[in-house]
């Protein structure tokens, strides 16, 4: 009866939740394809009878989502892109003219737009355009590798996507200038929810770089962003996806992230996450053709109250495919993070490599990490590895510092940035290895920052 109960509770929740976003709203991209219309409702059936997710769900067992239900969000509209904003914050200032998207408020402000550098065969565009020049092609992909199965905040994002970027690399194409592209929330003084779906397809081998910077700008206040981005890799194809989650601290980020990598592809990701009231980087990657390997890694870094979830799915679905995660991240005040990391080893994927490391650096005694790492091995022949480990800073080694004569502040901030190196290590290339050091130095606080003496030295 009380399991009934919380159901029924669940359910209501998420019927209010959704008589605030208007689920029917008109204007939606792509309202005049049937299949999409089918899709919507399909998802938005499927979203009510599951209702939000419930730390009774064990994917959720650290991560509650109660702020989403009297949080009162409406649904953005086109009259929230219009905001003026006379520059953006990119990520990589120092790449003149790269090929760049920015959204405001979930919708795109083409005043920003520029897609030079992208070669022929090349697609970079919003969703809405997609749908309405490339409706076949769209079908194709749309839906095809999110799982949304178990996963409720995807059958949101379906029935309400309401923005989003899709890139196409056709098939040995290679584009040499990082792809980066700006999600700016908040440019309001009303609480309001967007839905970006984004695709991301590589065809044979294809070689790219896209960099997604999600963002605020001044004092942004409550926002909800529910994304999820859905990624085809075809055979030798090659994809560097960097993300960082710098939002406002009121604001609440659940990005979904579907990979399905084929035969000799590779997937690189990094995530770092140093923002948000409530933030939640769900990974799935699907390894489904011999040699292919997925290097999914990431840093947080959390102040005050703020929560952050990454939780991870690798599936070595055939032989010979490899797979290695690295996070670490540094918690301080009363904030919270957790890591759930799961590598599942298929009956048949015999000779897989997979590695997985979680570590965390506690600052303040209210700071909490939850983590759990799982393998899940159904081969014989596999060479699989996972760990993690919470701790605070070394003191002996904070002495040994200060005996030399650096400040306490200035050794704990060389402490911190050592502890995270291991986690940038994972980036293999140089120019985002250094944007995101930047991040982590800015995140320190001001009386951590080093002199330029000590960065001398």
């Amino acid at each position: 009866m009380g399991q009934q109960l919380e159901m029924i509770r669940t359910v209501d929740s998420s019927l209010n939740f959704l008589q605030n976003l208007n689920i029917d709203r008109p204007g939606l991209p792509g309202a005049s394809l049937p299949w999409l219309n089918a899709l919507r409702q399909n998802s938005k059936d499927l979203f009510i009878d599951i209702g939000l997710p419930t730390q009774k769900m064990e994917g959720w067992k650290y991560t509650s989502l109660k702020p989403l239900e009297d949080a009162g969000f409406r649904p953005a509209n086109d009259d929230d892109g219009l905001v003026s904003i006379e520059q953006v914050p990119p990520l990589l200032p120092e790449l003149d003219e790269v090929p760049r998207l920015v959204f405001v408020n979930g919708r795109l402000q083409s005043s920003f737009l520029t897609q030079k550098g992208l070669p022929d065969g090349v697609y970079l565009d919003h969703l809405s355009n997609i749908l309405n020049e490339m409706p076949g092609w769209a079908e194709k992909h749309l839906g095809k590798v999110a799982d949304a199965n178990g996963l409720p905040l995807v059958q949101l994002n379906t029935a309400m996507m309401d923005t989003g970027y899709v890139l196409r690399v056709g098939s040995g194409l290679v584009v040499e200038k990082p792809i980066e592209i700006i999600f700016i929330g908040g440019v309001t003084d009303n609480s309001i929810a967007y839905f970006p779906r984004n695709l991301i397809v590589l065809e044979d081998g294809a070689k790219a770089t896209v960099v997604e910077h999600h963002t605020c700008i001044g004092s942004a206040g409550s926002y909800l962003s529910n994304m999820v981005t859905e990624i085809t890799l075809g055979a030798s194809s090659n994809l560097s996806h960097y993300k960082v989650q710098a939002e406002s601290k009121d604001a609440i980020h659940l990005g979904s992230v579907q990979a399905l990598v084929a035969s000799d592809a590779k997937y690189d990701s990094f995530t770092l996450s140093i923002g948000g009231r409530l933030s939640r980087n769900e990974i799935l990657v699907q390894l489904n053709g011999s040699g292919a390997y997925a290097g999914v890694s990431g840093g947080y870094l959390m102040r005050g109250n703020e929560h952050c979830d990454n939780t991870t799915t690798i599936e070595h679905l055939v032989p010979d495919t490899s797979s290695r995660e690295v996070f670490k991240g540094v918690l301080d005040d009363q904030s919270r993070a957790v890591f759930q990391g799961r590598i599942v080893v298929h009956k048949d994927a015999q000779r897989t490599d997979g590695h997985q490391l979680c570590k965390t650096l506690l600052l303040s005694s209210g700071a909490e990490m939850d983590a759990k790492p799982e393998l899940e091995i159904f081969a014989d022949d596999v060479k699989c590895s996972h760990g993690a480990t919470t701790g605070q800073i070394d003191e002996s080694a904070l002495f040994y510092l200060r005996s030399r004569g650096i400040p306490e502040a200035h050794a704990r901030n060389l402490l911190v940035q050592s502890f995270l190196a291991e986690a940038l290590e994972e980036i293999p290339q140089e120019d985002m290895k250094k944007a995101m050091s930047n991040k982590i130095l800015h995140w320190l606080p001001a009386s951590c920052y080093l002199s330029e003496e000590w960065r001398e030295t």
